[in-house]
C-alpha cells in the first residue's frame, strides 16, 4: 500500500473521529482507564521489585549466604516443626570455619529493638546489632564518615558504636555524632563511626540502628541470644560448594544422622528472591487479568461504536464504492479508524499513568519506576484491541452492495 494511500486513510479517520468528539471520547474512555491501571499498576510493581531487590542484595549479599535456626518458613506447619530447633551459636561458626577450605569469611549476627539515647534525644526501637571481628569483610557494613570498629576492639567487648545515618541524624542533628557518647539499653557506648545510607523500604527506614561488637550485645541482650552467620565463599564461583560444606560441618557438629533433617537454614539472596517472586508472581497476574478485561470490555464498546459508524456512512461506502473503491480499499478505511481511535486512547492513558506513577513515586511510601517498555505494550495491546475489535466492523462495510448502500441511504 502507497504511503500517499496510508496517508490519505489516517486523514480520512482523524476527520470522522473529530466530527463528532464527544462520542469519541466516550468510545475510548475504557482504553484510557484501561491503559492508565496497567501504567499504575506495573510501574508500582516494578518499583516495588526493584526496591526488594536491592534491600535483599544490601542485606545478604549477591555472593554471600546466610545461616540462622529455622531458615526461610513457607508455612505455619513448617514454623511450629523448627521452632524446636537449637539456637545458632559461635561454636558453629567455628565448626564452619575449621571445616571448609572454600570459605573465605565468616561472621556472626545478633539483632534486638533497643532504646538508644543522647541527652534528650531518644531513639525507642532502634535495631542494635551485634557483630563478630570479620564484619569488615562483608560489603554490607561501611561508614560515610568516621571508622569501623577493629578486630581488636571487637575481641574485647569495647563499647563502641557505628551508628546508621538516619540515627545519627536524629540523635545529633547537624552535629558531629563522632566520639561522643551515647546509651544503648542505659549503657555508654563511644561512636566511631556513621554508615552510608541504606535509604527506606516502603517509607521505612534502613538507616536506624546501631552496631556495636557481638560481645557487648551479648551482655546487653544475654549470652543465649540467637545469633545468625553470615557466610562469603572465597570466590563466587564456589558459592554451591561452599554452601554444602557448611551443611555438612554443621550436621557433624550437631552429630545428625543420615536420615535426619537438618535443623538450621540456609538461604542465599537467590533463594530470598524466588520466595519473593512466587509470593507475588500470582498478584501480579491476577491485576493485569483484571485490566485485560477492562480492555476487552473496551474493545467491545468500539466494536459496537464502529458498527453504528458503519450503518450511518452506508451512503458514504456505497457512493466510494460506486467511484471505483475497492472492498479492500473499505476495510482498511474503517480498519484504520478503529485503530486510531483505540490508540488514541492508549496514548492518553500512557500519560494519565506515566503522571500517577510519577505522583506516587514522589508522594506515596511505595515506589513508583515507569519503563519504556511498559509503555510501548501499553499503547501497541490498545493498537492490537483496535485491529482485533475493528475487523467484524470493516468485514461488514467492505461485504456492502454499492447499489443497495446508496438506496439504503436515501
Amino acid at each position: 500500500m502507497k504511503i500517499r494511500v496510508i496517508g490519505e486513510m489516517i486523514r480520512v479517520a482523524f476527520t470522522a473521529i473529530w466530527s463528532n468528539p464527544l462520542r469519541s471520547f466516550l468510545t475510548i474512555l475504557g482504553n484510557i482507564v484501561a491503559v492508565a491501571s496497567i501504567m499504575t499498576l506495573v510501574s508500582l510493581i516494578e518499583g516495588i521489585n526493584e526496591e526488594v531487590t536491592q534491600i535483599i542484595l544490601t542485606e545478604v549479599g549477591a555472593d554471600t549466604f546466610l545461616i540462622d535456626r529455622t531458615g526461610l518458613v513457607r508455612s505455619e506447619e513448617e514454623r511450629r516443626r523448627r521452632r524446636g530447633y537449637p539456637e545458632i551459636s559461635l561454636a558453629d561458626l567455628e565448626s564452619i570455619n575449621q571445616f571448609s577450605d572454600h570459605i573465605g569469611a565468616a561472621i556472626a549476627q545478633g539483632q534486638e529493638s533497643g532504646e538508644v539515647r543522647y541527652r534528650n534525644e531518644l531513639l525507642q526501637r532502634a535495631s542494635v546489632q551485634g557483630v563478630s571481628s570479620e564484619f569488615a569483610s562483608f560489603p554490607t557494613f561501611n561508614v560515610e564518615r568516621g571508622r569501623l570498629m577493629t578486630p581488636s576492639e571487637i575481641n574485647r567487648r569495647r563499647n563502641v558504636a557505628v551508628l546508621g545515618s538516619s540515627a545519627a541524624e536524629r540523635l545529633f542533628g547537624t552535629g558531629d555524632p563522632l566520639d561522643r557518647t551515647i546509651t544503648i539499653e542505659g549503657v555508654h557506648f563511644r561512636v566511631i563511626g556513621v554508615s552510608q545510607e541504606k535509604g527506606t523500604m516502603f517509607g521505612q527506614s534502613q538507616d536506624e540502628f546501631a552496631l556495636i561488637p557481638l560481645g557487648a550485645f551479648q551482655r546487653l541482650f544475654g549470652s543465649r541470644r540467637d545469633l545468625t552467620l553470615m557466610v562469603r565463599p572465597t570466590t563466587p564461583e564456589v558459592l554451591d560448594q561452599a554452601i554444602d560444606d557448611a551443611t555438612v560441618a554443621l550436621r557433624i557438629k550437631r552429630r545428625l544422622r543420615p536420615s535426619e533433617e537438618n535443623n538450621f537454614g540456609i538461604f542465599t539472596a537467590d533463594t530470598v528472591m524466588d520466595i519473593y517472586n512466587q509470593a507475588t508472581g500470582g498478584i501480579f497476574f491476577v491485576l493485569i487479568g483484571v485490566v485485560g478485561l477492562a480492555l476487552v470490555v473496551a474493545g467491545i464498546v468500539i466494536m459496537n461504536i464502529m458498527l453504528m459508524a458503519v450503518s450511518e456512512r452506508t451512503r458514504e461506502i456505497g457512493l466510494r464504492k460506486a467511484l471505483g473503491a475497492r472492498r479492500r480499499d473499505i476495510l482498511w478505511q474503517v480498519l484504520s479508524e478503529s485503530v486510531i481511535l483505540s490508540l488514541s486512547g492508549g496514548v492518553l492513558g500512557a500519560l494519565i499513568g506515566f503522571g500517577a506513577a510519577i505522583m506516587i513515586d514522589n508522594y506515596a511510601p511505595v515506589p513508583a519506576v515507569v519503563h519504556g517498555w511498559s509503555v510501548m505494550l501499553a499503547i501497541s495491546t490498545t493498537a492490537f484491541v483496535g485491529l482485533f475489535f475493528g475487523l467484524y466492523p470493516a468485514s461488514q462495510a467492505a461485504a456492502l452492495d454499492p447499489i443497495e448502500a446508496l438506496g439504503r441511504g436515501e
